[in-house]
């Protein structure tokens, strides 16, 4: 998430009442979680198992709650509690907006663009030319809709991120500042859920088709012509690249890259990434050839044990 002008470290400081490392004006352009980070943005780390990642990370400011050695050329923001106060900040800067309309007045709708009854559009959204949303579709604030795509009933796009730190009090929600990106030529199918991103975007790539009931989790990005069938389920920063199938009731874990070209068998669970160009299923997805050895060698498990008892 980028901020709307150019803010210093003290500014940063001053609004969290923590102290600071660096120089006052220490330029800060924005704030990302850390697989997302650019030059310019807060990264939080409250655990000293990442704090090397997160001091190495592209991100030059570090919330973080220990006073450790400032690498070159970057800066700290010294916190007793990190997640308190990203979530402070993304409140500061992106601070929930009630709605006032249906349609609100902020959103910008392209020519020949088709808007169905009782749709709701939030805040700040854009939708290009030629699109058709159906009844009951529900567009949270912020988010950007390409050309020529069309939405089916009772989709959801820009819900908060399923993301919780788990304290011994209550589970404390990680606020999302972020928003969901669908680019030309989508087609999502009816009853689909697509979270918002924490600080940056969800992202569904151009000419891509989603079935019917179909989840993608919080900074997700799908690829290009991808095709995914009814009920598949996309955790949270997710990569899936240029023209992967998943078929139904796939279950993808978080921060996994499904390479291009990939295909996913039905109800399979993807628990690691998986390289490009290949065919894979089962629980957890392998390869074809490996998988169908796999259950040739169980299948023969009774012949075995029969065997074995013969002997005995």
């Amino acid at each position: 998430m980028k901020f709307q002008s150019p803010q210093t470290l003290d500014k940063i400081a001053q609004i969290l009442e923590c102290e600071y490392v660096g120089e006052p004006k220490f330029p800060v352009l924005g704030m990302n979680e850390i697989h997302v980070v650019q030059p310019g943005d807060i990264v939080f780390v409250d655990h000293p198992k990442y704090y090397d990642k997160a001091l190495e990370s592209m991100a030059t400011i570090i919330l973080i709650n220990k006073k450790v050695t400032c690498p070159p050329g970057k800066a700290l923001l010294i916190s007793d509690d990190p997640f308190r106060d990203f979530n402070k900040l993304t409140n500061h800067f992106r601070p929930f907006e009630p709605a006032r309309a249906v349609i609100a007045e902020s959103a910008k709708i392209g020519v020949h663009t088709i808007i169905q009854p009782n749709v709701f559009i939030g805040n700040n959204v854009v939708i290009g030319d030629d699109c058709v949303i159906h009844p009951n579709v529900i567009i949270y604030d912020n988010t950007v809709i390409g050309n020529n795509v069309t939405i089916h009933a009772g989709t959801v796009l820009g819900a908060d991120a399923f993301y919780y730190k788990n304290r011994p009090e209550k589970f404390d929600k990680l606020v999302s500042g972020g928003n969901v990106v669908i680019k030309d030529h989508v087609d999502i199918g009816a009853l689909c859920t697509i979270d918002k991103g924490v600080s940056a975007s969800t992202i569904i790539g151009e000419g891509t088709k989603l079935d019917n009931q179909v989840h993608v989790g919080h900074d997700s990005v799908i690829g290009k012509r991808c095709l995914i069938a009814s009920q598949v389920g996309i955790a949270g920063c997710v990569l899936i690249k240029d023209f992967v199938t998943i078929w139904g009731q796939v279950g993808i874990t978080s921060g996994i890259t499904i390479g291009e070209k990939v295909v996913i068998s039905a109800q399979s669970g993807v628990s690691k990434s998986l390289p490009a160009n290949k065919s894979y299923f089962g629980t957890p997805a392998d390869e074809f050839r490996k998988k169908y050895k796999e259950l040739a060698s169980i299948r023969l498990i009774p012949d075995i044990i029969e065997k074995l008892d013969k002997l005995q």
